[in-house]
């Protein structure tokens, strides 16, 4: 039997005090304070800006925007009145004051956005942290326990040595799907630089392109083709036509997206599956483009398109056409995760971009969980928040040159 005194004796203050603290916090919801911001830069498949959110409890969460995030630290630390003090679990209320206030500061798409989106995700990842479950959880349950890849093959030349060494590699990794690209700015076929209507010999060189593509991997590998948004109406419709017998995944943007009828025009006009939407922000965005059925397939990027929350909102707008949602993606293994942590949730997912392949050492080094990737697909983490950290040593390697490495903001 356990006398008194050794009873008492069993219980530290720092015990009784969670206790005190559970017990009289409703629902044992943490409460929770933002403390501070912190952002580092880093290039590797262009430009990406990693921002971190601490609590007054210690944790952070990290979050990664990519692309046309380039000009967005002094946003994010002109948000930090916004922030500092605010509970971190309100990550709606807080994306839609730091959206509106910027009406009209650009807040509809570009730097803007992009720079929001990886504060957006770092407060999902603090959020997952804080409660302990991991972001998927948060999102509504995973409908699917691993995401499917494709490799963004990165070629320079299709027909050369190089090209078959990747799509060996590609091949040997268990990848299903794989890109490349047929835009070529310096054709010697070109007969005009400023102007992108293609003539029949450059048509003729992506057609062997996709072919020889097409031959090295197989009818049974999915292949997707981007032209970058580069070319004319007119050119985007013969292209379309000509690579049909190719059976590709898709054909990527042959027109800019501004245009939503002129996409549309492409996409009547052929078989070949039409794929847009990297370039586009917000689910505002996205609304004329799946009203007027302008795509087969939707391909926002989660770390510009304004984060995890107005992804999945996109998403579900696409599922009610029956579109599947295919995410592009350049980002680090952070950005990818999050991505991951989204597509598994929404049931209209149907493959996400991985980018990588030229800077294998750095991907399998950026995150301390090492590769997230096996055999083509990203297997869904446990763990709370993202369910990956970032090892430094590492990420540092690809540091903007001269730019901040997390560091606290020094006072004015």
């Amino acid at each position: 039997m356990i006398d008194r005194r050794t009873l008492l004796k069993s219980f530290s203050v720092a015990a009784l005090t969670r206790a005190v603290q559970a017990a009289t916090t409703p629902y044992n919801r943490p409460k929770l304070k933002i403390t501070d911001v912190r952002t580092a830069e880093v290039r590797v498949h262009g430009y990406q800006l990693h921002v971190r959110v601490y609590a007054d409890d210690g944790l952070f969460g990290h979050g990664e925007g990519t692309d046309s995030v380039q000009g967005g630290v002094p946003l994010i630390d002109s948000w930090r009145r916004t922030l500092i003090g605010r509970d971190p679990l309100n990550i709606e209320a807080i994306f839609e004051q730091i959206r509106t206030a910027g009406v009209f500061s650009g807040a509809q798409a570009g730097q803007y956005v992009a720079a929001l989106s990886a504060l957006e995700i770092a407060l999902w990842d603090l959020a997952g942290k804080a409660l302990g479950l991991p972001v998927y959880q948060l999102l509504g349950g995973k409908v699917r326990d691993r995401v499917r890849l494709y490799c963004d093959s990165d070629m320079r030349n299709p027909l050369d040595d190089e090209a078959g060494k990747k799509i060996a590699w590609i091949k040997d990794n268990q990848f299903t799907a794989m890109k490349i690209d047929i835009d070529q700015f310096n054709d010697p076929n070109r007969f005009d630089r400023m102007n992108w209507t293609a003539n029949n010999a450059e048509i003729d060189r992506m057609v062997k392109w996709v072919a020889r593509t097409r031959d090295g991997i197989g009818m049974n590998m999915d292949l997707g083709v981007d032209m970058h948004a580069r070319y004319d109406a007119i050119t985007g419709k013969r292209v379309a036509k000509e690579l049909e017998p190719f059976r590709l995944m898709w054909l990527e943007e042959p027109v800019p997206a501004e245009n939503i009828d002129a996409m549309r025009d492409i996409k009547q006009s052929t078989h070949t599956p039409i794929c847009s939407g990297e370039n586009i922000f917000l689910t505002y965005g996205y609304r004329e483009l799946l009203e007027k059925r302008a795509v087969d397939i939707i391909m926002p990027d989660i770390q510009k398109v304004g984060g995890l929350l107005q992804g999945r909102a996109i998403a579900e707008m696409a599922h009610t056409y029956y579109i599947p949602f295919a995410p592009h993606g350049v980002t680090s293994p952070v950005g990818m995760m999050s991505s991951a942590h989204l597509c598994a949730s929404i049931p209209n997912f149907y493959v996400l971009e991985w980018h990588w392949i030229d800077s294998l050492d750095l991907w399998r080094n950026f995150v301390k969980e090492g590769d997230i990737i096996e055999k083509g697909y990203i297997p869904i983490p446990e763990r709370p928040g993202l369910g990956v950290e970032m090892n430094e040593a590492a990420a540092r390697k690809a540091q903007g040159p001269g730019t901040p490495w997390f560091e606290p903001r020094r006072a004015a």
